[in-house]
């Protein structure tokens, strides 16, 4: 017996989904068509931190992961709030769980704090959701999630009980695996398969204009750890773009700056590099150098489509480059980075973001340059066996989590219960 009313079987997502991450909105997505392809019986909901963006862009029901954000009590100084919506959030999580058979975390970092993380937030919010799930009997599957090294012991702690208590648990890439493994978790029957983002349509688009040159741009601070030099951290990152535009600018190319991240455009990154571009050249004619901003993985790769080549940080605009087949140098700013180029025959073209140098930066663009065309074929076979990836993670999502009776749990080969 499912827990919707007749035969239909309840899957919920969840996570930092609909709050202009499109990364992880890409991975929400290609989870949500693959269901509604193979089990148009399913029903979805979420619970999120952008319910509104969820159930506008694609019509999947959606509440607010935190109690707080509700701002139902008014009266109560902020910090009070904060405490009292924990203790609430408890309890509506729970509630939230309850009602699927299945919970489904999409890709992501999950596992990770690559990026600054606080410990009673996301991390916080996953261990209710696991502990929920193994109180009412609902799989709850971190599915093709990324992880990392965790410093923070309380962050750490919160991670690594959710991952335990998890029903299902698979890897968007080896390094994730190894990791868990360190951290003193049982992965012998832990998968690892490609990144969700493979699971979607990518574009047909030909090779690009070869002197127009994509920059996917961040707001980079450094990972969870680096708080103390955060600021040292990011104005060495945007000192490291400014002069790389600037050579590509008097080297003769042409530049399409990408923001692949919303909250990337609200920080004022990219108006930040436009305004010192047309202080530095003001005689840019427009078509020369330009900005693109896109509300999803979709809009990203039609605004990278025209582009011959990409030097871009956010993990999944160097992604979608790949779905694109664009030589790509990634600065990147943790192991998966690595992870993800190797396979494409692209692992001599990831640098770092974290204090990046720019006499190796354009070193590895003239390389990238000079080789594109035999780097692009090799990126072609790359994401065609990503994709067949996906496949076998999806079917495996199918027989252990959709089609297995919650009754027959325990009998499943690949489930963690009792691990």
């Amino acid at each position: 017996m499912t827990k919707t009313s007749g035969n239909a079987v309840s899957v919920g997502l969840f996570g930092l989904l609909g709050s202009g991450n499109l990364g992880n909105n890409a991975s929400m997505e290609s989870v949500i068509r693959y269901i509604s392809a193979e089990h148009p019986d399913v029903v979805i909901d979420a619970m999120c931190t952008g319910p509104e963006d969820v159930a506008g862009r694609y019509g999947v029901p959606a509440r607010t992961m935190t109690w707080y954000h509700d701002k139902r009590v008014s009266r109560l100084p902020i910090v009070a709030e904060k405490l009292l919506g924990k203790g609430i959030d408890i309890f509506r999580t729970a509630l939230w769980v309850r009602r699927h058979d299945v919970v489904i975390v999409p890709g992501m970092g999950t596992l990770e704090a690559s990026l600054p993380l606080k410990s009673w937030q996301l991390p916080y919010a996953f261990f209710l959701v696991c502990a929920s799930g193994r109180l009412f009997r609902t799989k709850v599957a971190f599915v093709s999630v990324g992880a990392g090294v965790v410093k923070r012991k309380a962050t750490r702690i919160l991670l690594d009980a959710s991952a335990r208590l998890a029903f299902y648990r698979s890897y968007r890439d080896e390094p994730s695996r190894e990791m868990m493994r360190a951290r003193g978790l049982d992965v012998s029957r832990d998968h690892v398969f490609a990144d969700l983002a493979f699971g979607l349509p990518a574009l047909e688009t030909e090779p690009g204009d070869p002197q127009l040159v994509g920059i996917g741009l961040m707001n980079y601070r450094g990972s969870n750890d680096d708080r103390g030099q955060a600021a040292l951290i990011h104005e060495s990152y945007m000192e490291t773009m400014k002069s790389f535009l600037t050579w590509l600018i008097e080297g003769g190319y042409s530049v399409r700056i990408l923001m692949g991240d919303e909250n990337d455009v609200k920080d004022g990154v990219g108006d930040e590099i436009v305004a010192y571009m047309r202080e530095r050249h003001p005689e840019i004619e427009p078509g020369r150098f330009m900005t693109k901003s896109a509300s999803s993985f979709e809009e990203l790769m039609e605004e990278m489509a025209p582009v011959g080549t990409v030097v871009a940080a956010r993990f999944h605009t160097v992604v979608c480059a790949l779905r694109l087949a664009k030589p790509v140098v990634a600065l990147g700013y943790a192991p998966k980075f690595a992870a993800l180029l190797s396979p494409m025959g692209l692992a001599d073209f990831c640098h770092t973001a974290k204090f990046p140098e720019i006499r190796t930066l354009i070193e590895q663009f003239t390389e990238l340059q000079n080789r594109r065309s035999g780097l692009r074929q090799s990126i072609i076979e790359g994401d065609a066996e990503c994709r067949r990836n996906i496949t076998r993670q999806f079917a495996e999502v199918s027989s252990v989590l959709v089609e297995q009776p919650v009754e027959n749990r325990s009998a499943v080969s690949l489930g963690t219960m009792g691990r």
